[in-house]
């Protein structure tokens, strides 16, 4: 990147940003990059005659924000370095995604997407919490019922003692008081058995809030279909199936076109009615070989079972043509909201060693999709 300088400024504004980040980041910021593409890539990184990786790594970050006319905040520093070190793989792939689709990115877009991340974390942290719990409830369900076996065991033993001291002749003191004993230690192991029931019904009852929890978190409420995390489960599941098998996976990534439109000239009510006319939509093809979630926003995945790439493309396209033909209206304001659209990227799964690889090619061929003019399912190549 080449940036003009006047007689009154003898250095470049990347360089007074590289000097900036060495002094306020020092020792802690990290020693090595990923080569990331040719999106991120500058001219400036020839200026490195050292070769040292951090220099190249600031140079990104620096040229990242200014190419794309970002703030120099703390928290575009942040995601900025993010991008350009690979740190965040996921972040790196939209922003690649966007820049290959010929999109700027803004500070609006940069804001949304990182939002998003932060509540995926913390949604993983639940889910992993949800996770050590069901584990931890298992192992005391388990401990519990051996305990209990071996209690009652006990408990019958000391009974069947307890019956026969009784029985003998009271002239011995010594076997009056083993007898007294039995009996209290047999009234505590009965309570201890009591306990251990009670405890068990507890157990069992917090696993069926559990249970229920998981379902719950794992539900899109707005649309009443599976989250992404679901739907991260479902795929994982199936792509290893189908390495086995050999059957075909196909992967959608679909987004709903000029949505902010909507949510801006008819209220956020309306936008979720058309989330959810969409989800609806969607929906209709799903089964036992289609599976269908919303991912976030105005954002739906697909996974179709037992179908080509090619055929799962058509098979999507058939619904945004039925969709387009619709014309939506504002409930409450009566004021036509028109046609809804939705653009898709469509990826062969069993292509990918890794799942995750197919979404983030199916996202990148939404986003192409959304460049070539919206309203249009294109094969990820």
């Amino acid at each position: 990147m080449h940036m003009e300088t006047s007689q009154n400024h003898t250095a470049e504004p990347a360089s007074g940003l590289l000097n900036w980040l060495r002094f306020s980041r020092g020792p802690q910021f990290p020693d090595e990059g990923e080569d990331l593409g040719e999106e991120f890539v500058s001219e400036s990184d020839e200026t490195n005659v050292s070769g040292d990786p951090r220099v190249e790594l600031l140079n990104r970050v620096g040229d990242f924000l200014l190419d794309n006319l970002l703030a120099i905040s703390a928290e575009n520093l942040t995601a900025a370095h993010s991008i350009c070190s690979g740190s965040d793989p996921q972040l790196a792939q939209k922003a690649r995604c966007r820049a290959r689709s010929k999109q700027p990115i803004t500070q609006e877009w940069l804001d949304s997407v990182v939002s998003g991340q932060g509540e995926a974390t913390t949604n993983e942290q639940y889910h992993d919490m949800m996770d050590r719990l069901e584990t931890d409830l298992e192992a005391f369900a388990e401990t519990t019922k051996g305990a209990y076996c071996s209690s009652a065991a006990y408990g019958a033993h000391l009974a069947r003692h307890a019956s026969e001291l009784v029985n003998l002749p009271p002239a011995d003191t010594l076997v009056a008081e083993i007898a007294n004993l039995t009996k209290t230690m047999l009234e505590r192991t009965r309570r201890v058995e009591e306990e251990m029931r009670r405890s068990e019904t507890e157990a069992a009852g917090l696993r069926r809030s559990l249970a229920a929890a998981r379902h719950d978190a794992e539900l899109d409420h707005l649309t009443q279909l599976p989250n992404r995390r679901a739907f991260e489960g479902i795929l994982a599941k199936q792509s290893e199936e189908a390495k086995k098998t050999g059957c075909p996976l196909s992967l959608a990534f679909c987004d709903i076109d000029h949505f902010k439109r909507v949510n801006d000239l008819h209220g956020h009510g309306a936008g979720d009615r058309v989330i959810r006319a969409v989800a609806d939509a969607l929906s209709r093809t799903s089964g036992d070989t289609c599976h269908v979630a919303r991912h976030g926003g105005e954002e739906f995945v697909m996974l179709f079972v037992g179908l080509t790439a090619v055929e799962a493309k058509q098979k999507l396209d058939g619904v945004r043509e039925r969709l387009a033909r619709r014309n939506f209206v504002n409930r409450e304001t009566k004021q036509p909201i028109g046609s809804i659209t939705f653009s898709g990227g469509v990826v062969d799964v069993i292509g990918f060693t890794d799942p995750r690889d197919a979404l983030a090619a199916a996202d990148g061929a939404l986003y192409h999709a959304k460049g070539a003019g919206r309203n249009r399912i294109l094969l990820a190549s």
